[in-house]
This record gives structure tokens, C-alpha cells and sequence, in this order.
């Protein structure tokens, strides 16, 4: 297995290497050179499967076996040592049709942790049997940056610094990365909005110069790994399925997967495990009303439009990190085409694709931009009838999967993050919740945050005080 770019000038390197590249040197997004695909008959030995086995059996597709065996064992016990489940992503029925896969489950009760865990045993492996040094850099809309800050604080050899766009975040999610008080973590508190920061992490990536006299390396869903370790869920959902349907597999040739998503990674790693052989039906896009992806699923335009604020913050995205991965699959590939199509996008501001390539598009997807008050209504409604809390994100999941509900079609909805993160949502449907022990203890503690300008000078000023000191 060999990993090239997007764009064509990133060619046959391995998967440590493309790890640490994180995204393309060529400023493309790394992918595998050939997307393994599993039999059948693989598929169904997988089924009987731990969690972490099944990691193991996915990742082992992808490593080309330069992680010794009992190393990358030990690195994946470790990374799901920390979930408080059992099944690491158990899933539960809402209803005879819908299930909810249950993503938040680990430290910061976000489906950021089941990459990143492994992600920053991996940070910290690499640092220790290289002897190198290692300065993360990332951008979060909220969960990112916590998830990431947890796997990494306090390991020797490696320093994060995460900006986060400053009043965009829930107030748990900003304590879950400002209250820890390790000396190997920076929160830059910016101010604009998340595509901000996320344009000023691609930009310092892009600067080689830049990128290799600070080491830099990602933890955002630019870095290939995210998306590797995301697809092991959608299989294990399917297993479960299968399980719970008391041996009916035929009733199960097919499951849907409703994801919420903003950055295009989520449900990217849905399109990955269906093309490497998983029974996939409908992928459908959940988003809110920052909806650039329902607008490209239903009508082929790519093009940005006004930030809005949500009750999903994390969604509120507007450029979707993960789309040029999707690009070069659905055009066939050609990444002469994709470096004409993301220069048309920087020039014009928008990618508009017709015909065959959007034909393939929405035989793919379906999507749904979920407004404010769909959002909250669903909340209540689950709660009335299945006595299930919803985060706002994951409610957003569920009310996409009822809007595309067909007879005789299982979906799975990706619940993507505890309610207690997003108590703001939640107290607008008239609910009280009781929070988990480990977020009402963040109220107590002291916050470390530095304020910076959107300006990328600003954050490089920062980031060149932090990295060197």
C-alpha cells in the first residue's frame, strides 16, 4: 500500500510518512493508491470481531507492516483503553428501522476520540522510536480540538496548539480544551469563524518551509489516518446489525448510514468503507444551515455561502476539508483535473459538476440541511417517544435518516456526541439534563487560553514562541 495525492505530485510514499506529511506536500490530500477491497467471505469472519480486533484487521490493509504486529496491537489496546463501553461504538434501536450508532463513548464524548486516541498513541510512537520532534497543529469547530488535547497532553517529544474560533464553540467544549494544564498544549482562541482557521492551518501546512522548520504535523481530517480509523465503525455497526437480526443476514444486504458532517471526513470514511466492500446503500449527508454539501449533493454547485451560527457549532462549516478526496474518486481519478478544479475553486470561489459525475453524486448521497427549529424539534420528539436524548448534531443525523426513511431500508445515524456538550441546544427544548461527572468538573477549573487576531501573522507569532520555547 502506497499513498499519493490528490494532486498528483505526491507519489508512492508509505503510511508512516504519509502520516507524518499529513496533507500533500502538493497542497492535495493523501489517499491510497488502490483502495483495498474485502471479500465477502472476509466480511464475514470479521463479524465475530472485538472492536479492537477488527481495528487491528482494517488497519493491517493500510500499514504495509511497518508497525511491527505486537507494537500496533499494543497501540490500539491503549487508544480504547480509555472508552467507557464495552463495544467501544455500541449501537441502539430507536425504532424498527432506525438505529443510532453511539460514537461518544471515549474521554471528551465525541466521535473525535476513536481516531484520535489512536492518532496521538501514534504521534507519540513515532516520536519515541525516531527520536523526532513533533508540533501538532490543528483547527477545530469544537470536538477536534479537545479529542486531540487529550491524546496528546503531557507526552514527551510533542507539542499541540489548536485554534478555535473565539464565542463559536459550546462552553463545554472550550473548557474540555482550556482547562488542561499541561505545558505541551496551546488553545488560540481566534477570531472569525472556523473556515478561518482552517484556511490558516492549510496555508502554514502548504508553506514547506514553514511545515518542516516547525515539524509540523496534523491532526485535523486533512491527515489520512482520521479518515482510516472512522471507516472501522461503519463496519462494526454492520456486524452488530447482523448479530442483532438473529442470523437474518439476508434482511441486511444493505444498510444506510445517515451522518452528520461539515468537513466531509465522517462521511467520507462511510464512502471508504462502502467502496472497500462493506453493503452500504444510501450515504446521507446531514448538515445544517450551513448547508454548501446539500447544495453540491442535490445540485452539483460547490460554492460557499454566509456563516451562520447553529445549534450544531460543530457543522458550522463552510469549506469541507474532505471534499477533494471525494472529487478524485467521483471524476475517475485524475488529478490533473483536481488541481485545475481547486484552482478554479481558489480563483472563482465555487466548482460546478453536471451530467455522468453528478448522476454518480446523487446515486451516492442523499442530503438534508437540517434548520434550527427541525433540529430542536427532533430533540423533543425522540425524547417523548423513544426517551433517547439527542445531541443537536446527532439530532440533525436522525432527522436526515427520517426524511430519506424508505420501507424495508435499515438506516444507521451516526450520533456523533453527548447532549451534555451542547446544554445549550438542550435547554431550548425545555430539558434538563444531568451532566457526567467529568464535564460538571470542568466548571471548577481554571481556563488557559490565548486571544489571537485572525491575521495568519498573528498565529504565526504565536505558534514560533510556542513551538521554540
Amino acid at each position: 500500500m502506497k499513498y499519493i495525492s490528490t494532486r498528483g505530485n505526491v507519489e508512492g510514499i508509505g503510511f508512516i510518512d504519509a502520516f507524518m506529511m499529513g496533507l500533500g506536500n502538493d497542497g492535495g490530500l493523501l489517499v491510497p493508491q488502490e483502495i483495498p477491497v474485502v471479500s465477502e467471505e472476509m466480511l464475514k469472519e470479521w463479524q465475530e470481531l472485538s472492536y479492537q480486533e477488527l481495528v487491528l484487521a482494517i488497519f493491517s490493509l493500510y500499514t504495509n507492516g511497518e508497525i511491527p504486529e505486537g507494537d500496533l496491537k499494543d497501540l490500539v489496546y491503549a487508544s480504547y483503553s480509555t472508552f467507557r463501553h464495552p463495544e467501544v461504538t455500541p449501537v441502539r434501536k430507536l425504532k424498527d428501522d432506525l438505529y443510532l450508532l453511539e460514537l461518544f463513548h471515549g474521554p471528551t464524548f465525541a466521535f473525535k476520540d476513536i481516531a484520535l486516541q489512536f492518532m496521538g498513541q501514534l504521534y507519540s510512537y513515532v516520536a519515541s522510536k525516531q527520536n523526532r520532534k513533533i508540533n501538532i497543529l490543528g483547527a477545530t469547530s469544537g470536538d477536534t480540538g479537545a479529542s486531540a488535547i487529550e491524546g496528546v497532553k503531557g507526552k514527551e517529544g510533542i507539542k499541540i496548539c489548536i485554534l478555535h474560533p473565539h464565542g463559536k464553540v459550546s462552553k463545554v467544549q472550550e473548557l474540555q480544551m482550556t482547562t488542561v494544564a499541561e505545558d505541551n498544549v496551546l488553545n488560540l482562541s481566534v477570531d472569525g469563524n472556523f473556515d478561518d482557521c482552517q484556511r490558516m492551518i492549510k496555508d502554514l501546512f502548504a508553506d514547506l518551509d514553514f511545515k518542516s522548520t516547525n515539524h509540523l504535523a496534523a491532526i485535523n481530517s486533512i491527515n489520512f489516518v482520521r479518515i482510516m480509523a472512522q471507516t472501522v465503525y461503519y463496519f462494526y455497526a454492520y456486524f452488530q446489525l447482523v448479530k442483532q437480526a438473529d442470523g437474518k443476514q439476508a434482511e441486511l444486504k444493505q444498510v444506510n448510514f445517515s451522518v452528520p458532517t461539515g468537513n466531509f471526513g465522517d462521511i467520507f470514511a462511510g464512502y471508504l468503507a462502502k467502496r472497500m466492500g462493506l453493503p452500504v446503500g444510501k450515504l446521507i449527508l446531514a448538515t445544517n444551515e450551513n448547508n454548501i454539501l446539500e447544495r453540491f449533493i442535490l445540485e452539483g454547485v460547490y460554492k460557499p455561502g454566509d456563516f451562520r451560527i447553529t445549534y450544531s457549532p460543530s457543522m458550522d462549516i463552510q469549506v469541507a476539508s474532505n471534499f477533494e478526496r471525494y472529487l478524485y474518486y467521483v471524476l475517475g481519478e485524475d488529478a490533473g483535473q483536481i488541481r485545475v478544479l481547486m484552482e478554479q475553486f481558489k480563483q472563482e470561489g465555487q466548482i460546478v459538476l453536471t451530467g455522468d459525475a453528478l448522476s454518480r453524486i446523487q446515486a451516492e448521497f442523499g442530503a438534508h440541511g437540517v434548520q434550527g427549529q427541525e433540529c430542536l424539534n427532533t430533540i423533543k420528539e425522540y425524547d417523548e417517544s423513544a426517551g433517547y436524548l439527542l445531541d443537536p448534531h446527532s439530532a440533525c443525523g436522525v432527522a436526515a435518516a427520517d426524511k430519506y426513511a424508505q420501507r424495508d431500508e435499515i438506516t444507521v445515524s451516526l450520533a456523533t456526541a453527548h447532549p451534555a456538550k451542547f446544554n445549550e441546544a438542550i435547554e431550548l427544548c425545555g430539558i434538563e439534563q444531568s451532566f457526567p461527572e467529568q464535564i460538571e468538573a470542568l466548571f471548577d477549573k481554571p481556563q488557559r487560553q490565548t486571544r489571537a487576531d485572525g491575521s495568519i501573522e498573528g498565529i504565526v507569532r504565536e505558534l514560533t514562541a510556542f513551538y521554540n520555547g
